[in-house]
């Protein structure tokens, strides 16, 4: 309450004249975040039906609105989008009806555009609504609006995720690379305190994956790995020395394994199998073989700078990498040419990362939910051909092979 005083120079107890508590207020900041954006996407998709408007048209202008909200008109949008995730189930339980209303504007209009044909028929309508959400979604973390005007980024993203990245795409066999000794199990530590350590480091990975910087105290740490509080400080000085390890163990795991696994491929490439694989490892490690590197996915956002800025080097090496492949991809050909090789990255990733809001890869496989390799081959469709599918892309015939 201090701080939003201090923000809005008043006198902290004034607040409470207008709001009984920081609770109230954060709802109602919530609220209006969606509400707004609802109400807007909600009148385009009306004239778009009285009008007659042509699909692409509406989804061009679907997604100017949802961008114009989310990083320049309103700070209520990029609040609610930006901390929906870290909240109690208490909390986003009072702005679910909401939010599905305005994911309900969305699943109306492309499957209007699926009934019209003007929509792909082998990715589900409600992965495609997340995966557009998505891509759009983490622009808050990387599009600068003070630089770029919003309607670049909007009509680029818009025909990304329309057509896709590729040129030609093949028909049915991508020649997925999944070596078995992808993820190779790290070895156990040795003796009881090396033991100790690493359960902290574990449990702070879940703690911060799942509740935020903020909220993820020593104390919270301790319990997670049933150890006592007081014994942390043996093995770490502070909070941020273990979220440190955490940040930097996600970061690495995922730059060494997708490494690993386009290290399969060899000159002259095989740039839709290469591309493929390498999605397929990012989200293997997301969601089953690093919690470290979800923790990192999840928390990034919301880290204070100085902890952002220490781990800058590593991230941007990541998106070197991924860059190296893309540019390699698009000389040959394979990528349109019309696309800006960091641009076509930030999205990408953007839309990978963001899955870790909404795909349960603990419900993978269960009866009524999709397994997480059913999961990844959709967005390798969606990626590399578009949500349109002029071309049929999968990634369901796999070359399984193992590295000696």
């Amino acid at each position: 309450m201090r701080d939003i005083a201090q923000e809005t120079e008043i006198e902290a107890g004034s607040i409470y004249y207008h709001f009984a508590s920081k609770d109230q207020i954060l709802n109602e900041v919530l609220d209006i975040g969606v509400r707004q954006l609802f109400n807007e996407a909600r009148e385009i998709a009306r004239t778009a039906r009285e009008r007659n408007e042509g699909f692409r048209e509406t989804f061009c202008r679907l997604v100017e609105a949802h961008l114009t909200f989310l990083l320049s008109d309103s700070d209520f949008t990029s609040a609610n989008i930006r901390n929906y995730p870290m909240l109690s189930d208490e909390t986003r339980g009072l702005h679910r009806e909401l939010r599905a209303s305005y994911g309900g504007v969305w699943t109306d209009f492309l499957q209007g555009g699926r009934d019209c044909g003007c929509l792909r028929k082998d990715v589900s309508v409600s992965v495609i609504r997340q995966f557009v959400l998505s891509a759009m979604n983490w622009t808050v973390e990387w599009y600068d609006v003070d630089r770029h005007p919003i309607k670049s980024i909007a009509v680029r993203l818009s025909k990304l995720i329309l057509d896709g990245m590729c040129a030609n795409v093949r028909l049915d066999e991508t020649g997925l690379k999944t070596p078995t000794t992808l993820f190779p199990e790290a070895s156990e530590p040795v003796g009881k305190a090396a033991k100790t350590r690493s359960e902290i480091l574990r449990a702070a990975a879940r703690v911060l994956r799942d509740t935020g910087y903020k909220a993820t105290t020593l104390r919270r740490i301790a319990e997670e790995a049933n150890v006592q509080a007081g014994s942390v400080y043996y093995h770490f000085e502070s909070k941020d020395a273990i979220v440190d390890e955490v940040l930097n163990a996600g970061l690495s795991d995922l730059l060494s394994g997708v490494g690993m696994a386009v290290r399969e491929f060899k000159p002259p490439y095989d740039h839709q199998s290469r591309i493929a694989t390498a999605i397929w490892a990012h989200l293997q490690l997301l969601f089953m073989a690093s919690e470290f590197t979800s923790a990192n996915i999840r928390s990034y956002g919301m880290l204070p700078n100085h902890l952002r800025e220490r781990h800058g080097e590593i991230r941007r090496e990541y998106g070197r990498f991924w860059d190296r492949i893309l540019g390699e991809a698009q000389r040959d050909g394979f990528i349109r040419a019309d696309i800006k090789i960091v641009p076509l990255r930030q999205v990408m990733l953007g839309a990978l990362n963001w899955t870790v809001e909404w795909f349960d890869s603990d419900r993978s496989g269960q009866e009524g939910y999709i397994s997480l390799e059913e999961f990844s081959d959709m967005l390798i469709r969606l990626l590399l051909g578009g949500v349109c599918g002029k071309k049929t892309v999968s990634a369901t015939n796999r070359d399984h092979t193992s590295r000696k």
